[in-house]
């Protein structure tokens, strides 16, 4: 392994490539610690300091952005719109035909999505910085209590307000730039790497924080359960259903093409993390809308906003669990259904002149393949919903959603990223050596 890492770095091409992607993540590191305009810095940080735990709408924003959400810095989104962007642009490739032929048009079609999804990622930046603006003006931003949170924005002048937004805006658009100079230029996937950066940053000080909160003991143990649940996720996301696939032996002129055997990967978790993302997403619009109903000042709140603040706001509760766990269930199902279409798998194996030995091929192969993907879900949607109730059950162990890093989304990608990395940085070695970093 370390003979390995030392042939990166005496591979000029690969530490190049290596130099420049840890200088684009330092650059974006630095710029989620300055603030926005007519943003008090010194109130931010004493608010911070009095509010620990983050929990409801903000807490999936602010784990993407790194901590920048809740310092309001000009990278305060993050790399969040442009994750809601790529998926709203891929959910409407079922809505919409236009968008459909496009991704089956190559390279080209696939370029004009892509344009679509920066389009997209810059209207979600304005709206987001608006919202977040707006929450941080009415002092909801840091629910303490405490007058200085109420007082983050120094000048609420229409010019201040307009400037932030465009502050914003343009932090995402800067962010979105460098993750695609990453992937030209750099090692690995640029926007997964930057999310990475920003999950990764958060670990050491969660992990302190238990440490100071639970004692030296408690950090031990909390540390042997992420390594067990490391483990347990990469074994999970490794793992895949090998169909086997016969092409037949064809003759074009002289030549004689096909013949040989391969297999279609389909692995356990094949929808990722964005059923966590949709069902944390789908269950914060029942808080958002509560919050924005609270009662005036000696007035009762009426019973469905006491209801949901008292079942549908804290991750402790069981409900709240149960409803997590069914949507992460149901939304693995529903992505995975649109990323997978059986029937063109199915068209294309008899289009070349393949088939699954004993099932015939056309309907039969989609039949089979839908069979097959329906049965493998099931346990990848089970194994989705367990590793994001770990934070929830940590809330209730040890008080504090984020002071267990270890589950939920941020594990996920943790590890989905790390993998795909070590896996291009082992093919590139292995163009130069005989060896590669993997053995």
């Amino acid at each position: 392994m370390f003979n390995a890492i030392g042939r990166i770095f005496r591979t000029p091409d690969l530490r190049r490539k290596l130099g420049f992607t840890l200088g684009i993540v330092a650059l974006f590191r630095l710029g989620s610690f300055i603030p926005a305009p007519f943003v008090d810095f010194g109130n931010v940080q004493a608010c911070l300091a009095a509010s620990q735990t983050t929990t409801g709408l903000y807490e999936l924003v602010n784990l993407f952005s790194g901590g920048a959400l809740l310092q309001l810095s000009i990278f305060a989104l993050g790399i969040m719109p442009y994750i809601t962007a790529s998926i709203i642009v891929q959910l409407l490739r079922v809505v919409i035909p236009h968008f459909e032929t496009l991704y089956k048009e190559g390279q080209s079609g696939q370029g004009r999505l892509t344009q679509y999804t920066r389009y997209l990622t810059i209207a979600l930046g304005v709206l987001q910085s608006t919202t977040l603006i707006t929450v941080a003006r009415s002092g909801a931003l840091f629910p303490s209590g405490d007058p200085a949170c109420s007082q983050l924005i120094t000048n609420d002048a229409w010019y201040a307000i307009l400037l932030m937004v465009i502050t914003m805006t343009a932090g995402t658009g800067l962010i979105m730039w460098m993750g695609e100079l990453i992937t030209e230029r750099g090692i690995g996937n640029g926007m997964s790497l930057l999310i990475f950066t920003s999950i990764a940053s958060s670990f050491p000080g969660s992990l302190w924080a238990i440490a100071q909160a639970r004692g030296l003991d408690t950090f031990f143990v909390v540390l042997a359960v992420g390594l067990l649940v490391v483990v347990a996720v990469v074994f999970v996301e490794q793992s895949q259903r090998r169909v086997p696939v016969q092409y037949a032996k064809r003759m074009v002129g002289r030549r004689t093409y096909g013949g040989n055997n391969t297999y279609i990967p389909i692995k356990v978790n094949m929808a990722g993390v964005v059923p966590v993302i949709f069902a944390s997403s789908l269950l914060y619009l029942p808080a958002l809308i509560a919050q924005f109903n609270q009662p005036a000042q000696g007035e009762e709140p009426q019973a469905w906003v006491v209801w949901i603040t008292n079942y549908l706001t804290q991750g402790d509760h069981p409900l709240y669990m149960l409803l997590y766990f069914l949507l992460i269930v149901g939304f693995t199902y529903f992505y995975v259904a649109i990323t997978f279409n059986p029937d063109e798998v199915a068209e294309n194996m008899k289009k070349y002149g393949g088939f699954i030995p004993g099932i015939r091929a056309g309907r039969p192969t989609a039949e089979y393949l839908d069979y097959v993907l329906t049965r493998i879900t099931l346990p990848g949607s089970l194994y989705l919903g367990a590793i994001a109730l770990l934070p929830l059950i940590a809330l209730s162990a040890f008080g504090a959603n984020q002071n267990f890093p270890f589950g939920g989304a941020s594990i996920l990608i943790i590890v989905g990223v790390g993998l795909e990395t070590v896996k291009q940085i082992d093919a590139q070695l292995q163009q130069r050596h005989y060896e590669g970093l993997l053995r």
